[in-house]
């Protein structure tokens, strides 16, 4: 019986220890299954190869860290949180983790508080609004530079486009810095 108990007893100790492993964050929380998160120089390296720059343009490492943090986080209509974010939830939680400013919860509503600004004036951190169809406006994004925006996509969640990709072009209203 004891030959038998010993295997067991190692068993369990493996089992039991692999399901409580656990790394901490930069903020401090601890997330199950989470990797390190980057140092600034793995940041500006993969990012900068994102948005077609040099790590050296990527200077704004809050708002990297932010898109590191939530990119593959998956959409969900109505969502809020990381089981599931909709484009406008996402565009909110950004601003106010970068830029610590509130803004409106829909795309709509963004847009309508927003001073509206041709695609060739857009900066980093500036909203990009998109119809996908009628009237209102049903998507937004946040500008990064080169063309490319960060966004909750509904096929692929937070994820980095480009404002020149041909579904992007064609559904593009305007930018809008929030006044």
């Amino acid at each position: 019986m004891a030959r038998y108990l010993l295997p067991f007893i190692f068993f369990a100790a493996i089992v039991f220890t692999s399901c409580s492993h656990s790394r901490k964050l930069a903020s401090g929380n601890t997330t199950e299954g989470r990797r390190t998160p980057l140092t600034e120089k793995e940041l500006r390296q993969k990012y900068a190869s994102r948005v077609a720059a040099s790590p050296g343009d990527i200077d704004n490492i809050s708002l990297y860290r932010f898109i590191d943090d939530w990119y593959g986080v998956p959409y969900r209509y109505g969502g809020t949180g990381r089981n599931g974010i909709d484009c406008s939830a996402f565009s909110t939680k950004l601003y106010t983790a970068v830029y610590s400013t509130n803004i409106p919860r829909t795309a709509q509503l963004q847009y309508d508080s927003s001073k509206k600004i041709r695609k060739g004036k857009l900066k980093e951190g500036d909203l990009v609004f998109f119809n996908e169809g009628g009237r209102k406006i049903t998507h937004v994004g946040v500008y990064l530079r080169n063309h490319y925006f960060v966004h909750a996509s509904t096929g692929r969640g937070v994820m980095i486009s480009n404002l020149d990709d041909d579904y992007w072009e064609e559904h593009f209203v305007k930018g809008g810095k929030i006044k």
